[in-house]
């Protein structure tokens, strides 16, 4: 079982953001962790594409009854199962079972996990100067989770690994807003303003009144399905960029800079937060390029 939980704070610089971690209830192994303005749909699908990337598929997904996660026909009431969020809908296509927490207690692993987190992180990033989104980004997934789950991840009840290699569609086409659309007399659809034009296909002249999804990606790129079949991809401005082919953040090429983290200081920042039964590891420096 996989947790997701977000937490508010003022983790650098001088506003509030919130910082976004899923972790394995079985031996409390950070998978996936950054931060971002604020946590929505998306944020918690990028958490479970990164943990599908790196480990596999897992079984169930257990997050709190937030909008973004369920619906709730009733404030503090049980939540809908069969009215599905985008969430739910991508963990369904996926054989992901839902689980929502009903009680603080319950998310009490969480919610350890943030005590540690609050009172390790400021306290580091501070020291080494980081005060953009980018630069925090950069050191939790560089320097942070490995040595946060070198001491804290605790041997599972069960050593038999429970993820399962990923085979199906590309993820960026289930992890995504997805809404569905009427294709109009002219072979277009309309979405938030854009009128798509579907393309000219060998399989058939036209997709008139048929019912078909548009994709919106992180990145506000958008594409139409009919059933599993991609028709066209479309840039942010609605022009169809190419047809067919599978989504794909682009990540723009440029040179990353020399980083040099001192370790010394971490060990400092972080001495008072450290439970006496993790051991620290020896001061060392780490490079990153």
């Amino acid at each position: 079982m996989i947790h997701q939980d977000a937490s508010t704070h003022n983790w650098y610089g001088e506003e509030n953001c919130d910082l976004v971690v899923t972790m394995d209830d079985a031996n409390s192994e950070i998978t996936s962790v950054f931060f971002c303005a604020q946590e929505g749909t998306l944020s918690s699908m990028r958490g479970i594409a990164e943990t599908i990337g790196e480990y596999g598929l897992f079984c169930s997904f257990y997050t709190d009854r937030g909008s973004h996660y369920w619906f709730t026909p009733e404030a503090g009431g049980k939540v809908d199962k069969t009215q599905l969020t985008d969430i739910g809908r991508a963990l369904k296509q996926l054989g992901i079972k839902h689980i929502a927490a009903y009680s603080p207690e319950a998310r009490g692993r969480s919610e350890r996990m943030f005590g540690t987190l609050q009172g390790r992180l400021p306290a580091e990033l501070a020291l080494h100067g980081i005060t953009t989104m980018e630069a925090a980004n950069t050191y939790l997934r560089d320097v942070y989770r490995a040595r946060h789950n070198r001491e804290f991840t605790v041997p599972a009840a069960d050593l038999e690994p429970a993820f399962i290699p990923y085979a199906g569609l590309p993820l960026a086409d289930i992890l995504c807003l997805q809404e569905e659309r009427v294709v109009a007399k002219d072979n277009t659809v309309s979405y938030q303003g854009k009128i798509l034009q579907i393309p000219a296909s060998a399989h058939r002249h036209h997709y008139v009144k048929a019912e078909v999804t548009v994709c919106q990606y992180p990145d506000d790129r958008l594409a139409v399905f009919h059933g599993h079949r991609c028709l066209a991809r479309f840039g942010k401005d609605g022009l169809a960029a190419t047809v067919a082919s599978p989504a794909k953040t682009v990540q723009p090429k440029t040179k990353r800079k020399k980083v040099v983290y001192d370790v010394d200081k971490c060990s400092s920042a972080t001495r008072l937060h450290t439970s006496p039964h993790h051991k620290q590891p020896p001061p060392q420096q780490a490079v990153l390029s």
